[in-house]
């Protein structure tokens, strides 16, 4: 599916609950619903949107749709370099085996089940966000020590990988090497460290191409029975990733960005707790967030590795 097919699709409201499906929802996360199919899964990407973990009243039309087309995008081009946990054919499973309708489709992924890992591989090649508050303070980022004199949004002297804990409540947590090996095993961390760091690297260059500066990012990996890993979830989408208009980037402040932080810092020139439950977007807000979704995603959909 092009660029235009995708925009066309787009619904006019946000779709934030998704109708009865006649099969068992066994998770719900902040923005997708989980369906067990027996040997499979359904993952369905709503239109929510949430900020400091919490979601908000009011979605964002369409995201759902060009995050699963974006992460499509990405699994295809890291084919040869990790196994995913898409199944075969699962376009044709949704349209004729499960019957889902042409919007659902475009929002959801059939994938293999798969025992998640109990980490999040988070690779970063510039210096923001909290890895630049955590320089600031201590010269280091999540324990990795960084040349000193370095500005926020400079690039680093190379990606570091520093994964995290995944909280079902609350924030992810940074987690040492040592830790991280402890939970998943000496074998299982080499492979992902090293895939993360590939993956990111590859997307980095493809993004270049794209004029966008994709600085930092999270994977996710699960296992089969076999102790095969693959790549699951989404990859390199606004929401897992932060994503800079090349034109517009300088070292020294916090550029701006593709990804969500528009919608966070709006909300923080609010008088709000970070509690539930969020304030409404105004309209405007939800049409410039939108407009960010559909420029990374044109621009990136519009060159290939």
């Amino acid at each position: 599916m092009n660029f235009s097919q995708i925009v066309e699709s787009l619904p006019v409201e946000p779709v934030c609950q998704v109708d009865t499906l006649p099969f068992p929802k066994i998770a719900s996360g902040k923005v997708r619903e989980i369906y067990d199919l027996g040997d499979r899964l359904l993952l369905v990407a709503t239109d929510r949107i949430s900020a400091f973990d919490v979601i908000l009243p009011n979605g964002i039309a369409g995201k759902g749709i060009l995050l699963t087309q974006l992460s499509r995008f990405w699994f295809d081009q890291v084919k040869g370099k990790v196994k995913d946990h898409l199944v075969e054919d699962e376009e044709s499973l949704m349209r004729e085996e499960l019957g889902l309708s042409k919007d659902l489709q475009l929002r959801s992924m059939v994938v293999k089940k798969l025992k998640p890992l109990p980490i999040e591989c988070v690779v970063r090649g510039y210096l923001a966000g909290s890895g630049w508050s955590s320089y600031q303070k201590s010269g280091d980022v999540c324990g990795v020590k960084l040349p000193g004199g370095l500005s926020e949004a400079e690039v680093l002297p190379e990606s570091i990988f520093t994964p995290t804990t995944k909280a079902v409540k609350g924030h992810d947590e940074p987690i040492d090497e040592e830790a991280s090996r402890q939970l998943v095993g000496d074998r299982v961390y080499e492979v992902v460290r090293r895939l993360s760091l590939e993956i990111y690297g590859m997307g980095h260059a493809l993004a270049k191409k794209a004029g966008i500066i994709l600085a930092d990012t999270k994977f996710e990996f699960g296992l089969d029975d076999a102790g095969d890993i693959y790549l699951i979830d989404e990859v390199l989408t606004p929401d897992s990733s932060r994503y800079w208009p090349a034109e517009s980037y300088e070292i020294g402040m916090s550029p701006p960005s593709f990804d969500k932080q528009f919608v966070r810092d709006y909300l923080l020139t609010l008088d709000w707790d970070k509690q539930y439950p969020g304030p409404e977007l105004p309209a405007e807000i939800v049409e410039k967030t939108q407009a960010k979704y559909l420029s990374a995603l044109e621009k990136l959909m519009g060159v290939r590795g």
